[in-house]
């Protein structure tokens, strides 16, 4: 009896010991964002909000399908269950009408709500913790402009335990630390002022960087690639040369995908095409500029995460299906990207030493033989040349076969995928 009280004791002690450690790790910063000061707004700094709230793309995730822009309720499906975002128009009663500019620091820096619950990731404060007080004072200065929407919050979907505070209170303290940008001093200010650019309001890295069971990301593991959750679409390496690293591309040519979404040999297109639809085309030459540095730095090897060697190609399409695939290319992709993969300048992209093509994950290339692949209509490429969908033209086999003969033709050696595969996909996305 002596022993099972002890030793309940014991578990008693624990738990209160990790209680405590929970609680404190959650209240860090929180002495500094209390006292909540008052906001005199001028133009210019009315002005640099918008321009920030573009470079953050507050309003894509802020504007459900068909409202009111800003006034929130777009449903972002996550594995844990449905989170709908917030109302940020400065409506009084559903928006953020009543709250301060500290309190909205306080959102931004330290992902907590104006009441002080702690608010759910699909909100990027890892990121945004690293934006400065006065770039939020900006933003919520702006926001303060709109015209104000009478438009509550629905009820987030998330299933037990991941929708309770005690739950989410333990993933900030395993994944979460605020803390505001420092500049390394090593570095040009140009260089520093595009890292602030990706790892702040950009939030680059709640895409590119992969995620566990938990969706927490390691530090290590910073832009090293990860598959987008529910939208299967894979963000890839920003440091590795086989995915997405630009560390040997010319400034210019960075500048110019991020501004009109095509650069030479390369287009944006799934999820990062809504990004420089509604983001990046929007911002400074001097911005732009300073993010190429940032990420070509990044891509030769110089960010947290190491560059990600290229997986073993798989074996080549089986000789059976090699005749059935060549032609299925030639009669639905030889017309564009031409008989050899060669491509067409300025229109198509080449397919032949294509790392989007040869790169170890298929799922993008499945998406778009399926979905079909459309570059942002830009003000610097405003009729950008796209792809049709086949989804309703190839099947399974069919799409796995295609994509199997453009990975091992021309001498690309990345290997052939599978029916299954294709299928995985297609399902998840309902087709």
């Amino acid at each position: 009896m002596k022993t099972w009280v002890a030793f309940t004791s014991a578990l008693g002690v624990l738990a209160a010991s990790a209680a405590v450690a929970v609680w404190s790790l959650n209240m860090r910063d929180e002495a500094d964002l209390k006292t909540p000061a008052p906001l005199v707004a001028t133009d210019s700094q009315i002005a640099r909000g918008a321009y920030l709230a573009r470079a953050g793309n507050c309003m894509a995730c802020h504007t459900a399908r068909g409202g009111r822009e800003y006034a929130g309720g777009l449903g972002i499906p996550t594995p844990f269950g449905t989170v709908f975002t917030s109302n940020l128009t400065p409506d009084a009663a559903t928006g953020i009408g009543s709250w301060s500019s500290a309190e909205f620091w306080r959102a931004m820096h330290n992902g907590r709500s104006k009441n002080g619950r702690l608010l759910y990731p699909a909100f990027p404060y890892t990121s945004y913790t690293q934006v400065t007080q006065a770039d939020s004072d900006a933003i919520f200065a702006y926001l303060r402009t709109l015209p104000a929407v009478s438009q509550e919050r629905p009820d987030h979907a998330l299933r037990f335990p991941f929708n309770s505070q005690a739950a989410l209170a333990v993933w900030r303290a395993l994944y979460f630390k605020p803390g505001v940008f420092e500049p390394d001093t090593r570095r040009t200010a140009e260089w520093n002022q595009g890292a602030y650019l990706v790892n702040g309001l950009g939030h680059c890295s709640a895409c590119h960087s992969p995620r566990n069971a938990l969706g927490g990301t390691r530090q290590s593991l910073a832009m090293a690639g990860g598959l987008i959750p529910m939208q299967n679409w894979y963000a890839p390496s920003l440091t590795s040369p086989h995915e997405a690293g630009v560390g040997d591309w010319r400034p210019e040519d960075i500048v110019s995908l991020l501004k009109t979404g095509v650069a030479p040999g390369a287009s944006v297109s799934g999820p990062m095409a809504e990004v420089v639809l509604r983001s990046t085309q929007h911002l400074s030459e001097q911005d732009l500029g300073a993010m190429a540095q940032y990420l070509k730095d990044l891509g030769n090897g110089n960010g947290n995460a190491s560059p990600k060697p290229q997986a073993p190609a798989r074996a080549a399409s089986p000789a059976a299906n090699a005749e059935r695939a060549a032609k299925l290319y030639s009669a639905h992709c030889a017309q564009c990207h031409g008989d050899n993969g060669q491509g067409v300048a300025n229109a198509y992209p080449p397919l032949a030493g294509n790392r989007a093509v040869t790169m170890a994950s298929t799922a993008n290339l499945v998406q778009i033989v399926l979905n079909g692949g459309f570059p942002p209509a830009t003000a610097g490429n405003p009729r950008p040349f796209g792809m049709p969908p086949f989804v309703l033209v190839l099947n399974d086999s069919e799409v796995a076969d295609v994509i199997s003969h453009i990975r091992t033709a021309w001498g690309n050696q990345a290997g052939s995928i599978t029916a299954m595969e294709v299928n995985r996909i297609r399902a998840r996305q309902g087709h």
